[in-house]
């Protein structure tokens, strides 16, 4: 049966739960064990999907279709396990689902109220599909005290009591901050942050105390005695020099071997680390250096493109490399080619990510055009791929008013809205004017590659599944003008209709993707087409 590892936070919001379930679960991957990860999230959204970048960061999509928080980025990025619908539930997910079952009546008349009726929906969506795990790690978002996360609160509580304390285990992250005019550690935070969790009814097993400065073994047992925890269950977290250091970082303090202790379980044997050691040699000691220029519309947030960052990490490991990240605002660019020149040139390489909207999508057109005519490595996701096409026809196949009808009415409309596409359930249907989180492509599908293609010799298959996230599509009536002036539809579809690649033979690294390739990259598993993709701009940067 299934364990229950549930993670709060307090005093103040960013302190890494997120990074923190992840580590642990890969501790306890590390030990042979089972496990899964599940995001609980206080907001009303139904799911982030709608939510502005800059907001709530990048969105998350899940095989199965599901618009996630970033979070579950991290837990698929440390665990190499696959997540899932049912692994990221909001408040408003739960009232959605809670107010549907009223309307017809299933509750027989009865008075809907927080209690029973959300915390039961809560336990119901923690237990679900756990009979094949050894452990389930559950963080609550938010901090403890916010009005709307009571409920989770309560309902973990709850669990709590009904499966007992030898298959629940709280852990509470908090804050020591450092007051750099009294030269110390304040632990009275991290003292009233507990209280707050235990005058809810949860009294915390451990405790993962994040600090900038090593937690003196005074202040340690003065945590402990205060808040009623062993002193070797009060956990130092000092900030790492890469976020893969933080599994081998949480192993030497001890944070697995005590979470396995508060279980009853043996924790004398060590955990097969090696992945991650080799992950840190290969981050510490790199052997070159690249720059890649990402022209994108939402620089300003780095958790923006959370993914794609890791994604261009992770090919930078697969290379021995240090990958150095220019974010360059595609908005900012003037349409001059000096200046476009300018910010490009010293790049070894260029990424388009995707996006949504007009805006900054003349800079993206730019900078295709830079790299086509330039030779230089490029890289185009779901809207940059879209760009590239934009970019061809109006440069390479004489459709000179090209564009996107995402944009506007237009004569050319080389990209367009998808209204059905064919899946393994059968034909599948949206309006144009339909809710925004129910009219984008979302989730894995397949697609077909050209068997001589670059894409294929990459991959090293003519056949993959990727994860989609996209409401418009390049249009497949332009394929034939696209391919006359150079660029060449590699993966399309298995029914042939819509283009998911597309990669210019004439240029050293040239290819656009409707897919997001990020989202399955891992840092022991470099997605192939980063790792491929840094590998060119590597090459790219021994030539000038």
């Amino acid at each position: 049966m299934a364990r229950f590892i549930f993670i709060t936070g307090g005093v103040v919001s960013s302190l890494g739960k997120g990074l923190m379930a992840a580590s642990l679960a890969a501790l306890l991957q590390a030990r042979g064990y089972r496990v899964r990860i599940r995001k609980f999230d206080p907001y009303l959204n139904v799911d982030p999907g709608t939510m502005s970048p800059y907001q709530h960061g990048e969105v998350y999509v899940t095989d199965d279709g599901a618009e996630t928080d970033l979070d579950l980025g991290h837990y698929e990025r440390f665990t190499g396990v696959s997540a899932r619908q049912s692994d990221n539930v909001t408040s408003g997910r739960i009232y959605q689902t809670i107010i549907q079952k009223e309307r017809r009546g299933d509750y027989l008349g009865a008075t809907v109220q927080v209690i029973p009726h959300v915390t039961d929906a809560i336990k119901e969506f923690a237990k679900a599909e756990t009979d094949d795990l050894d452990f389930v790690l559950c963080e609550i978002g938010g901090t403890v005290g916010d009005i709307e996360s009571l409920p989770f609160i309560e309902a973990i509580r709850q669990l709590r009591n009904e499966l007992g304390r030898e298959r629940t285990l709280s852990v509470h992250v908090t804050l020591v901050p450092y007051i750099a005019a009294a030269g110390e550690l304040k632990t009275k935070p991290t003292q009233h942050s507990v209280r707050e969790l235990t005058s809810l009814g949860i009294q915390p097993d451990v405790l993962l105390c994040r600090c900038e400065h090593p937690l003196p073994e005074n202040e340690r047992a003065k945590i402990a005695a205060f808040c009623n925890v062993r002193k070797e269950a009060v956990i130092p977290a000092l900030d790492a020099k890469s976020i893969y250091a933080v599994p081998l970082q949480y192993h030497a303090e001890g944070l697995d071997i005590e979470v396995l202790r508060a279980f009853g379980l043996d924790a004398s044997g060590k955990p097969d680390l090696s992945r991650w050691e080799d992950i840190i040699d290969r981050q510490s000691n790199p052997e070159g250096e690249v720059t890649i220029g990402v022209v994108g519309k939402y620089v300003g947030l780095a958790d923006a493109y959370k993914s794609l960052n890791e994604a261009l990490t992770h090919g930078g490991l697969a290379n021995r490399v240090k990958v150095n990240i220019n974010w360059i605002d595609a908005e900012l660019f003037a349409q001059s080619e000096a200046e476009i020149a300018a910010a490009l040139e010293p790049m070894h390489a260029i990424l388009v990510p995707g996006g949504f909207g007009e805006r900054g999508s003349e800079g993206k057109i730019a900078s295709v055009k830079f790299a086509r005519e330039r030779q230089v490595p490029f890289f185009g996701i779901c809207l940059g791929m879209q760009m590239a096409c934009i970019e061809a026809a109006r440069n390479t196949a004489g459709i000179s008013n090209a564009s996107s009808t995402e944009f506007g009415p237009t004569d050319e409309p080389v990209v367009g809205i998808i209204t059905e596409w064919m899946t393994e359930e059968g034909l599948q249907k949206r309006e144009v004017g339909g809710d925004l989180g129910g009219t984008m492509r979302l989730g894995a599908y397949d697609a077909k590659l050209t068997g001589n293609s670059h894409v294929a010799t990459i991959y090293g298959s003519t056949e993959i599944s990727e994860r989609h996230r996209h409401r418009y599509e390049v249009n497949a009536r332009y394929k034939a003008a696209l391919e006359q002036g150079g660029l060449v539809f590699s993966g399309m579809s298995p029914d042939g209709e819509l283009p998911e690649i597309v990669e210019r033979p004439d240029h050293p690294w040239f290819i656009g993707v409707q897919f997001h390739p990020e989202l399955k990259s891992k840092p022991f598993a470099p997605h192939p087409l980063f790792a491929s993709f840094v590998e060119a701009a590597l090459r790219q940067s021994r030539l000038v």
